[in-house]
């Protein structure tokens, strides 16, 4: 038992490291949201509206192509593993060039809603507002992409701080930008929503331009080996055959949770307003399992890399352990303080009431949540993505959103039923990915 015990403890200083700076910076692009939030609704309340229209368009578009670059760390990871440095550089530029294909293409797709904005059925005095903020969103598009995509560079070689520090860098200096530019400080233009938009552009290119810096300031087997490369095709397809799964995976998981947004209008206005303090509630949990996670998929990699499958599989269990800790200690204190909590948000009684019921299946699901996003993040480091397709699709589509429309909808059991889908839905992920992950382990395993 100790020595079990000990097999997975060995693991957990090496997850921690890759994993909490993960953690922290995307924990500060959720205050950098709340920051956003905050600064423009005190400017104008129509220019909150507009913000929140268009910022739920370009969350998708922007998940889509995140979950695309995630593709590109196992690779690296598993070279890593390997000692192969050259061959890094090559996969970097080959995923660089397939993030420009997609860049286009989200960039194709989001200028034809700009273009149909006023068939959108959206309020005619907001359309002015929204033009020019959906315009400055969208050239900042190219420069989420090259981020992301170096980002997954520095994680596939157990660099996480590195970009850990960048995007609280970015982030603080987009708040700082916010104030000038929304409110016409320091003898700046007031912009107001405009120049929010104006200044998480500026942040976004800066923090891809420090990395691209960061990358190519030394001269090392990494830089050799991007500067010699030539994209190749089969090279390009594959990473797109690793990129396109996690995408959709990521935008169906998205997915459930708008569409279900959806149904939530349908209940009333209070219900919309303790589904949106609930989104909120629930995004933490999402950052904390997904640091871990991602530190998960990076660990499996590199022993991916070495084909020493007996550590890919012990490093699974050890983050999946770490993430059910991480289930406890959030689960915890939001069920003793279910009640209260929703009033840090509104001083609806009706709304705070409906919260306090809500975070009952929420606390429920955080096990399968934490499954299906350590099992996910295992099956990447294995790069074998295409069964995430068919198990989100299953998950999401088949049972989620049906079950909390029969539950939610049909049986009248409201804003409850409709969030006590979720913990069916992702522990059939969580488990589904389990076995994947383990049939794929015993098959790598056998080629050895």
């Amino acid at each position: 038992m100790m020595n079990s015990f000990g097999k997975y403890a060995a693991q957990y200083p090496h997850l921690v490291r890759l994993g909490v700076p993960i953690t922290v910076g995307q924990l500060g692009t959720i205050v950098l949201g709340f920051a956003d939030t905050l600064m423009i609704g005190h400017h104008s309340l129509q220019e909150l509206a507009a913000a929140s229209f268009v910022t739920n368009m370009f969350t998708l578009a922007l998940l889509f192509g995140l979950g695309f670059s995630y593709g590109l760390t196992p690779i690296i990871g598993r070279l890593y593993g390997q000692g192969k440095a050259h061959e890094i550089g090559v996969a970097l530029k080959t995923g660089l060039a397939a993030g420009a294909v997609l860049t286009l293409a989200l960039i194709a797709v989001m200028s034809l809603l700009l273009l149909n904005l006023s068939n959108l059925g959206q309020p005619e005095e907001l359309l002015s507002l929204m033009r020019p903020y959906f315009i400055v969103n969208l050239v900042s598009i190219p420069f989420v992409i090259g981020f992301n995509t170096f980002k997954q560079f520095f994680d596939g070689i157990s660099r996480t701080q590195v970009p850990m520090v960048v995007m609280l860098t970015g982030n603080l200096l987009n708040i700082i930008g916010n104030y000038l530019l929304i409110y016409g400080k320091l003898g700046m233009p007031e912009w107001g929503l405009f120049g929010a938009g104006v200044s998480t552009m500026l942040s976004r290119l800066f923090m891809c331009l420090v990395l691209v810096v960061l990358f190519f300031r030394r001269r090392t087997a990494y830089r050799t080996g991007f500067m010699q490369a030539k994209v190749g095709r089969e090279d390009f397809v594959y990473q797109n055959k690793q990129g396109w799964p996690l995408a959709l995976q990521m935008g169906m998981e998205t997915a459930a949770f708008s569409l279900s947004s959806v149904m939530v209008g349908w209940i009333g206005t209070t219900a919309l307003a303790a589904h949106q303090v609930m989104l909120t509630i629930s995004q933490l949990g999402y950052m904390l399992y997904y640091g871990m996670a991602a530190a998960v998929a990076i660990r499996v990699s590199n022993y991916h890399g070495r084909q020493d499958y007996a550590c890919a599989d012990t490093t699974a269990s050890a983050g999946f352990q770490l993430i059910l800790l991480l289930g406890v200690a959030i689960s915890v204190p939001v069920f003793a303080f279910r009640h209260v909590i929703g009033s840090l948000f509104t001083d609806s009684g009706d709304v705070i009431s409906m919260v306090s019921m809500t975070i009952i299946p929420f606390v429920v699901y955080q096990f399968g949540d934490g499954m299906q996003s350590n099992y996910a993040n295992a099956l990447r480091g294995l790069s074998n993505v295409k069964p995430l397709v068919y198990v989100a699709f299953l998950s999401y589509f088949v049972i989620t959103l049906p079950l909390g429309y029969f539950l939610g909808i049909y049986l009248d059991a409201g804003l409850v039923g409709i969030w006590s889908a979720f913990p069916f839905g992702l522990t059939v992920a969580g488990v589904l990915y389990w076995l994947c992950f383990r049939r794929t382990l015993h098959k790598e395993a056998c080629l050895i």
